[in-house]
């Protein structure tokens, strides 16, 4: 074969490798600016409508209040029914969960293994109400890109534990927010689809309604934000075992 070939064979794998690094790079850009969407507010207060849907159409309705402060703060508490009221859960920095059930008084800390469980018989564990960090957590790989959306694989980094082996995320390619993302469990089995429906409201785009269908189930939880407040000022004190137990 010519010099003039393997000068041009050298010259292609150049060029293959350097758009793979771009590619790679692409990725992580993307998944940044998905997080500086998800956390642009400093705060923000909502009321949640939950309702639970299982295999035969039978529906469970539940109401909550939320708290979310910065990227690692967080307190959902259940209000109603009266058989879920006061049931709560705080996310606080370090990977720390606290969970309080009114029936025992006291709170416990949800172990590390613990975190892919279902939380109070919704489609949604600890470590989706757990406040994600995703550039922290996850590395990214762009699989897919189109018109309208860019398709990143997740995988957790090392050391990270969690409940899903990988994720496909379906990210808005003007705005950023994901759309859908496809969730497989430790043994690479799909095993979530959540659906997400973004609104914006003072200059902040928010998911107004989240859809969860749990395959290995086949059941259903949807969760609408209403009466969305952003950067009301909440304090620390907010996000203490103290005001979880409080009821």
């Amino acid at each position: 074969m010519s010099i003039r070939f393997y000068i041009t064979l050298l010259a292609t794998l150049l060029i293959l490798a350097g758009g793979n690094q771009l590619f790679a790079a692409d990725a992580g850009e993307i998944l940044i600016r998905m997080g500086d969407v998800l956390f642009a507010r400093q705060d923000q207060t909502s009321r949640v409508k939950m309702i639970l849907t299982d295999r035969n159409g039978n529906e469970r309705r539940r109401e909550a209040v939320a708290w979310q402060k910065g990227t690692n703060q967080h307190l959902f508490r259940f209000t109603a029914p009266a058989r879920e009221a006061g049931i709560a859960l705080l996310s606080l920095p370090d990977d720390v969960i606290y969970l309080y059930m009114p029936a025992y008084g006291r709170e416990r800390r949800v172990a590390s293994h613990m975190k892919s469980q279902s939380f109070a018989g919704t489609d949604l564990s600890y470590e989706d109400l757990e406040i994600q960090k995703y550039t922290e957590d996850f590395s990214a790989l762009l699989i897919e890109q189109t018109e309208t959306h860019y398709v990143l694989e997740l995988t957790p980094r090392p050391g990270v534990q969690s409940g899903y082996s990988r994720i496909i995320a379906f990210v808005n390619a003007e705005h950023y927010y994901p759309e859908t993302m496809k969730t497989f469990d430790r043994k690479g089995r799909e095993f979530k689809v959540i659906e997400y429906l973004f609104e914006k409201k003072d200059d902040y785009w928010y998911a107004r309604e989240v859809f969860i269908t749990n395959l290995s189930r086949d059941h259903k939880t949807r969760v609408v934000f209403d009466d969305v407040r952003f950067d009301t000022g909440l304090e620390d004190e907010i996000f203490t075992i103290r005001n979880l137990m409080w009821q």
